[in-house]
């Protein structure tokens, strides 16, 4: 059984990811994963020049890791990933990318779905979107707190 939250700081494949975690998770019978883009084009309908997410090591490092052990816990997972970049993110490279693997697949699609919600709302990050018109600190949205309360509700088999 394996859990591994990482901050990264610099470009990363999510493919690549994806293989590496596989092949650490033979012998489960599912793996879902999440892969989270940076988008060109920001909330308010600008192009975006670049995202940037701050964050606080300690804060943000423990926030993934009670995330990540909370999916463990109500999901029974026996591998999970949770990647984080922070910093600059230009449009097209990867924000985020989760990963899970489990005997079944609702367990594996559930938590991959858990984690992401958790993240958008919970995780300790400060993320602002530059444009041409200026920056601006983006917030979650009522549909992530909505998507992620759902959670409070839900049991797993």
């Amino acid at each position: 059984m394996t859990a591994e939250c990482r901050l990264a700081d610099a470009t990363f494949d999510p493919a690549e990811e994806l293989a590496n975690f596989s092949a650490q998770a033979a012998g489960c019978g599912a793996i879902s994963s999440f892969s989270g883009i940076a988008r060109p084009v920001g909330k308010q309908g600008s192009d975006v020049s670049a995202m940037f997410l701050e964050s606080h090591p300690r804060l943000t490092a423990a926030s993934m890791n009670g995330i990540a052990a909370d999916a463990r816990q109500k999901f029974g997972i026996a591998h999970l990933i949770i990647i984080h970049r922070h910093g600059t993110i230009m449009p097209g490279e990867a924000i985020v990318f989760v990963a899970a693997a489990s005997s079944h697949r609702r367990a594996a699609l559930e938590s991959v779905d858990y984690m992401m919600d958790r993240l958008k709302t919970e995780a300790v990050f400060w993320k602002r979107e530059d444009t041409a018109e200026g920056s601006q600190w983006i917030e979650p949205t009522g549909d992530d707190y909505a998507a992620n309360s759902r959670w409070d509700k839900t049991e797993t088999q």
